[in-house]
């Protein structure tokens, strides 16, 4: 069969790009070259739909291995009892999540989007927002801190079956026992998605859901520095309230809803070779080589804040607590989208994004989402961090001069080739 010359140029060129330049979409990272040689093996080949041991197909006896093993370490990392390592991806955990606790129209309680929240969290445009009945609470427009006396009075107001906590966009860490003590006066489920800062919880760097909300989701991306892809995790299994029973007349245990809701719930086969990536990065996070990583992480992002903050840029809530912030452009007359689109010209990637209480539209926003997790990756340390912010700086009080714009390519790449990215790779 020949080569197909066309798609493999066209990912040495993805290569090319992600080693020479800056790397600040704080949803992304850069895994192990072990990871990838993972993901790129003869696993894709296998349909295994099930779980370890109870499979509709054959020759799932190392695939069961795999599998369980990505299981075990995970639940290793965050020392709980279950683990689904199964979902394609966040919105599918999140997705299966929902399937087996909610009912079509059941009330959820989540922080809008527009304030920091995620798309999975009831945005009308979502299966969140169409299935169910979305109800959400904001952040405080002087502080950018989560308004918990809102949550709280919607809580009581409307009495959803599931209060969600977690974001996309919020840098502060979050009061899980506040949430899950207006969840019990009302008889609401609490579900965490710690997508975003899971590594920082992995490590105790943030306060940790596992005691205080019934479900965790996450991406095994992002600070988990993981292949693409979901998890649903329990500190520990309990009866489901529905009383539903299996064929013996047992109670079924929310284990098994949520595993029915994965599979056949809300996807077919499982993505094997995915699933043993994620495995080799769930053993990377049980190593201290992570745990200097992540440590890293909270302290770039720290002085980041503290460089920003210096050239008068506005970051919501004054700082961060996690590996990312999100800052306000408005005083700086610039648009998100114009700031992207021009920085993307010196080759330093980030994402518009839109801020609380923004007064343009989510295609264009007032605002960008800035993350240190790949640069961090790439072997930055703090003092790193103000040279990023110089040059960001340098691009954006210039947007209208391609002079300075190529000046700063230049310069960025110069820079990065400090930091070598799979140098194994040609």
């Amino acid at each position: 069969m020949q080569r197909d010359t066309v798609i493999f140029d066209l990912i040495d060129k993805e290569l090319e790009r992600q080693r020479k330049g800056i790397e600040l979409i704080a949803s992304e990272n850069f895994t192990s070259l072990q990871v990838i040689q993972a993901m790129g093996t003869s696993l894709t080949n296998k349909y295994a739909e099930g779980y370890p041991g109870r499979r509709y197909y054959g020759g799932c006896e190392v695939i069961d291995q795999i599998e369980q093993l990505a299981i075990d370490r995970i639940k290793e990392v965050f020392n709980c009892e279950y683990a689904n390592v199964q979902p394609h991806s966040g919105a599918q955990a999140n997705a299966a999540l929902m399937l087996a606790i909610l009912q079509p129209g059941d009330k959820i309680l989540g922080l809008d989007l527009s304030m920091g929240g995620h798309l999975t969290h009831g945005s009308p445009v979502n299966f969140s927002g169409k299935l169910y009945q979305p109800h959400f609470y904001t952040v405080k427009n002087d502080t950018g801190l989560i308004d918990y006396e809102m949550l709280e009075e919607k809580a009581r107001a409307e009495k959803p079956k599931l209060i969600i906590a977690g974001a996309s966009a919020y840098s502060r860490d979050i009061d899980y026992p506040r949430i899950r003590k207006v969840a019990d006066e009302i008889g609401a489920f609490v579900m965490c998605d710690m997508a975003h800062p899971a590594g920082l919880i992995a490590k105790g760097l943030l306060s940790s859901p596992f005691d205080h909300c019934h479900f965790v989701t996450s991406t095994t991306h992002k600070t988990l520095r993981g292949p693409r892809g979901g998890i649903i995790l329990m500190k520990k299994d309990f009866e489901n309230p529905f009383g539903l029973k299996d064929l013996k007349g047992n109670t079924r245990m929310m284990s098994n809803l949520l595993d029915m809701a994965v599979f056949p719930g809300t996807q077919g086969g499982p993505l094997e070779h995915v699933i043993a990536a994620k495995a080799v990065a769930f053993g990377e996070l049980l190593t201290d080589e992570y745990t200097t990583y992540i440590t890293q992480v909270q302290k770039n992002a720290q002085a980041m804040a503290k460089a920003f903050v210096a050239k008068d840029y506005n970051i919501i809530s004054g700082g961060t607590d996690n590996h990312l912030m999100l800052i306000d452009l408005r005083n700086k007359n610039i648009s998100g989208k114009k700031a992207q689109e021009t920085l993307d010209k010196a080759h330093i990637t980030l994402n518009k994004n839109a801020v609380p209480y923004d007064d343009k539209s989510p295609f264009v926003t007032s605002g960008i989402r800035v993350g240190v997790p790949a640069v961090t990756t790439r072997g930055m340390k703090e003092e790193h961090m103000q040279t990023i912010v110089d040059l960001i700086d340098k691009v954006l009080m210039n947007v209208d001069d391609e002079a300075v714009i190529n000046s700063v390519k230049e310069e960025v790449f110069t820079f990065m080739a400090q930091f070598p990215l799979y140098p194994e790779l040609p």
